[in-house]
């Protein structure tokens, strides 16, 4: 007997069948068994005349001339087109006259090209709205104050001068911030290169709390709620979605509360037992989460919490944008011996952290504990530089594990 599995790779499907004897399971959570009762639209406007902890969106507009929301960049799958017009005519039913500007999170990621602006909002709002992508090297940035852990908070001034600061976004867990959504579209969202390093820096990375599902004494967290507060995010609209990407549940209303009704939400139904193995298959769930493979660590990390010490992770990420990271490949090919890395890493202060130094000794500490095989659309040097066996289909990469 075969047992018969598929995956997500881009905006494909890729299967293979694998010998009963030898397979051991498939984790999936109860939550993409989840139906929901009403559409993702009246999900989103059921949340948006319901706030968690503040006024209705609306209200909370009147007499705000400069308002800006803050928008999800091109790698997360956040169903703008839902939102986006629900929460602009919300504004608009408060304010007819706001003077509105979409601002996308961008974070450290690369700028978000005309066309995917397209994609993610549609060319109505494309073309109606003021949208700026925001750049975290170029743009004009103020100093609000220091985190809770020491560092600056210098963020975006489009919005920091905003009469009323509000966001879009999604919520699923996150590898090191515990979950996304709500005050990540703050921080690290529209914040300098600097600040967010500090944050992202080796010793809150390697803390106990700084891990996937955790909140609660997450030094990652702290700060990242602490500068969303003082920068002013009052009012967030975000959404849980299922492997299709479709919405299965919203909440709105307060940057905290409302994070955390969706935290609740997404907790009673994500998780699953590790089921300790050789071979471990794993995604970074399809299209756009995988387009490079500095993003596919976030599938690695899953993995590596069930398989065993010296087994297999195959990762499947078509990285059809490549490495995601200069920096980040660099460091892997100049420096052969992972465990030399991670020293240096842990070694680092906090005000000295390189760019993508958190995704490093992440991937490290992978590495440490396992050998990948690597499926993509990347070059093979490109993924024997960053110490992964590149590999063309599933039935190779099992041959080759």
């Amino acid at each position: 007997m075969m047992k018969k599995l598929s995956f997500p790779y881009g905006k494909e499907t890729l299967c293979i069948e694998i010998p009963e004897e030898n397979f051991n399971a498939e984790l999936i959570s109860e939550m993409h068994h989840y139906t929901p009762a009403l559409s993702e639209e009246e999900l989103v406007r059921e949340a948006l005349e319901n706030p968690v902890g503040t006024p209705k969106l609306s209200v909370m507009a009147e007499g705000k001339k400069n308002v800006v929301v803050i928008c999800s960049d091109h790698t997360r799958p956040v169903p703008s087109k839902i939102i986006i017009p629900q929460m602009l005519a919300e504004i608009r039913k408060g304010n007819p006259n706001a003077d509105i500007t979409l601002l996308v999170s961008t974070g450290l990621h690369r700028l978000t090209t005309q066309e995917e602006l397209i994609s993610k909002f549609g060319e109505e709002i494309v073309k109606a709205e003021k949208i700026h992508v925001h750049d975290c090297d170029n743009d004009e940035m103020i100093n609000i104050g220091r985190l809770p852990s020491g560092g600056t908070m210098v963020i975006n001034k489009i919005a920091i001068e905003a009469d009323l600061v509000v966001a879009e976004g999604f919520i699923e867990p996150h590898f090191f911030a515990g979950f996304s959504g709500g005050r990540k579209s703050m921080f690290p969202g529209v914040c300098s290169r600097d600040t967010v390093a500090y944050n992202h820096n080796s010793e809150f990375i390697a803390h106990p709390k700084a891990r996937t599902g955790i909140l609660k004494g997450n030094p990652v967290h702290i700060d990242m709620l602490y500068a969303a507060r003082t920068a002013r995010l009052t009012f967030i609209c975000n959404v849980i979605i299922n492997s299709d990407k479709k919405i299965i549940h919203a909440v709105a209303g307060d940057l905290e509360n409302a994070h955390l009704a969706g935290v609740d939400f997404l907790s009673e139904r994500c998780k699953t037992k590790a089921v300790p193995s050789d071979i471990v298959i794993s995604t970074n769930g399809g299209y756009p989460l995988d387009q490079n493979i500095y993003q596919a660590v976030k599938g690695m990390s899953a993995a590596e919490v069930t398989v065993k010490e010296g087994g297999v992770i195959i990762m499947l990420a078509k990285s059809n944008d490549g490495h995601g990271g200069e920096v980040f490949l660099k460091t892997f090919k100049e420096e052969r011996d992972v465990n030399v890395l991670y020293k240096q890493f842990l070694e680092t202060p906090k005000e000295k952290t390189i760019v993508d130094q958190w995704q490093s000794q992440i991937f490290a500490r992978i590495l440490k504990k396992a050998k990948i095989i690597y499926i993509s659309d990347a070059p093979n040097e490109m993924v024997e530089d960053l110490h992964m066996t590149p590999a063309s289909s599933l039935e190779e990469s099992m041959s080759i594990a």
